[in-house]
């Protein structure tokens, strides 16, 4: 027997009852979705009240439409009566005609408002996640991030796009229809009205299962995203280690998931059409047979007749859509829902901050600091750190991988907020200076380094934003990028690729440190800032770095020696505490665990 794409439902019995047991939960979060969007589209108030008058106007020019054929037929076409006729047929001509023309206007600017709103809910989700900690990224993948900020998107803007309308279009629609049958024959209105507790019912049971499934949709997808975007950056490791074949089985499987839950969603969904496709054909032929019956007997006209069959399509159409748009609201509601669950994530702490009135000179001191990145966690990253590094000098950390050198790095950034003890800076606490200042008078070269799809003029001016051409080579100059930025095809005015795909690590290390270069720093920081360059290129960007760290407070992290012996402090780390720490030539007369990582690796890698 086939069975496509998994017989069995993507939905369980117990995810089902779960679902019917949070159904106040969800109704609670769907309403308070529903309010946040209309806050949103409510911004456009004028044209939304435009929007409203159109359809106003167009539904009740689709009421007038079917009334004046009915008239037409039962003062005119039965009694045979010619006069009049084509006063009604030109009305008629000019109710369809202001009808297209109100149709084409209120779409037009719905288009407009729909295109608004979510351009303002791209630009405040694009806002917070310039506001988020760097841990939420961390704890976050960036796939399912940028699903959010496209696919839910899309999902909302579609649905504001023609559901917005159709719903209050079709509301009005069932309104009027259902008053002006009422006072036509309420016989006939009762035979109309028979099929609703059946359309409700089937709405009902079907929409029951497609919240739920449109909902897991849109995470599986975000998903698949996140995995597909994982595999894209680190396509070199996948193929370094041969594992294309199970990045396709797992993708595959992924895949699947989505394909099911899709496939069954867009079932349950695409019955409501030929449910109520039934429904309508129902009650048509209830209408014309209990109409026929009536006219029979001279209870109602013929004209009434003809009226009722098509009011009685415009009552079910609008309920047919009603329940079709639903399902597209409950898809674009699930999206919506993801979008504020990052909206209303916290902000990155700032506490009570005074601005920074004079340029730092660096002295920064940390007593007994401990942290840890995740506070489930029991053993610290670091624990009851306390060290000086007095303003102008260069520290350099060392110690095994995970000892804690790059957080030291990011706890004096406030990357990351340290959770006891004193940082300060110029013996200013720490976390009473804001992070825009303190920033603004550092410079970072990290070990992975970025760069930004534009030109090399543009990447390292963004360093410091007001440097001019003419500063900006020098600093090219000064960090030895010069040379090969000339042999570029536009020089300066180079684009690089996406993450910099055309030029090798070892130039975008040196453009980071160009970059580094041109901010003019009060406190440098360096992790593995020489980690991609060749020796003999490492020479001649030391002098350059020498000359930079003159005057200014420097953190180095490296594991090549030429760089670590020229500190005035070295600290060695061991699981988050510092077990020695000096001047490079102190510990190696100390023969400690520097003396030992020196003596003990011909190639100076101090891992």
């Amino acid at each position: 027997m086939f069975k496509p794409f998994g017989y069995e439902p993507v939905l369980t019995r117990e995810e089902i009852h779960q679902h019917k047991k949070k159904k106040s939960d969800k109704v609670s979060n769907m309403s308070s979705t529903l309010k946040r969007v209309w806050l949103l589209v409510d911004e456009q108030r004028i044209g939304l009240l435009i929007v409203f008058a159109l359809v106003f106007i167009s539904a009740s020019l689709m009421l007038l439409a079917p009334f004046l054929i009915g008239l037409l037929i039962d003062r005119h076409i039965v009694p045979k009566e010619l006069e009049g006729v084509g006063a009604i047929i030109l009305t008629l001509v000019l109710i369809y005609a202001l009808l297209s023309l109100t149709l084409f206007l209120q779409n037009y600017l719905m288009i407009g408002i729909a295109q608004q709103t979510v351009y303002r809910m791209r630009t405040l989700l694009f806002g917070k996640f310039q506001r988020l900690p760097v841990s939420f990224f961390d704890k976050k993948q960036h796939g399912d991030l940028m699903s959010r900020m496209t696919n839910d998107m899309d999902n909302v803007s579609t649905t504001l796009n023609t559901t917005f309308i159709e719903v209050f279009s079709s509301v009005l629609i069932i309104i009027g229809t259902a008053a002006v049958m009422l006072y036509l024959s309420p016989i006939l209105t009762l035979m109309t009205m028979i099929i609703i507790p059946m359309m409700f019912f089937a709405t009902t049971w079907i929409t029951k299962r497609t919240g739920p499934l449109f909902k897991k949709q849109q995470a599986t997808l975000g998903q698949l995203n996140g995995m597909v975007e994982e595999t894209v950056s680190g396509q070199l490791v996948v193929k370094a280690y041969s594992q294309e074949q199970r990045m396709i089985e797992g993708f595959e499987r992924q895949s699947f998931q989505l394909r099911k839950t899709g496939y069954w969603a867009n079932i349950y969904s695409g019955a409501i059409p030929k449910v109520m496709n039934f429904l309508n054909n129902f009650s048509f032929a209830l209408v014309a047979g209990v109409g026929g019956v009536l006219a029979y007997n001279g209870y109602v006209t013929i004209g009434t007749i003809v009226i009722f069959v098509e009011y009685s399509r415009q009552f079910t159409r609008p309920l047919n859509e009603l329940a079709n748009q639903f399902n597209n609201v409950l898809s674009a509601i699930a999206g919506a829902e993801r979008v504020f669950e990052l909206l209303d994530e916290d902000d990155e702490i700032e506490g009570h901050t005074l601005p920074l009135r004079t340029k730092l000179q660096g002295d920064i001191r940390f007593s007994h600091i401990d942290f840890k990145y995740n506070q489930e966690d029991e053993q610290q990253t670091i624990h009851d750190l306390s060290f000086h590094i007095p303003a102008g000098k260069t520290a350099a950390f060392i110690g095994a991988t995970g000892a804690g050198k790059t957080t030291v790095m990011q706890l004096i950034a406030r990357f990351y907020d340290y959770d006891r003890g004193s940082i300060t800076i110029d013996g200013q606490e720490l976390k009473t200076i804001s992070r825009a200042d303190l920033r603004a008078q550092m410079a970072f070269v990290l070990q992975d380094s970025f760069l930004f799809e534009a030109s090399i003029y543009d990447n390292i001016r963004y360093g410091r934003l007001d440097a001019t051409d003419e500063e900006i080579i020098e600093a090219c100059k000064q960090a030895n990028a010069h040379k090969f930025i000339e042999q570029l095809s536009n020089g300066y005015e180079h684009v690089l690729t996406a993450e910099a795909g055309d030029i090798s690590q070892g130039q975008k290390q040196l453009l980071s440190i160009a970059r580094a270069l041109i901010a003019n720093p009060a406190i440098l920081l360096l992790d593995e800032a020489t980690s991609s360059i060749d020796t003999v290129t490492e020479l001649e960007i030391q002098k350059a770095l020498d000359q930079l760290m003159v005057g200014r407070t420097s953190i180095v992290i490296a594991h090549r020696l030429n760089t670590v012996k020229k500190a005035d402090i070295l600290f060695v780390l061991q699981y988050g505490q510092i077990v020695e720490f000096g001047s490079p030539k102190e510990l190696i007369a100390a023969k400690g665990q520097y003396y030992k990582m020196v003596t003990q690796t011909e190639t100076s890698d101090l891992d």
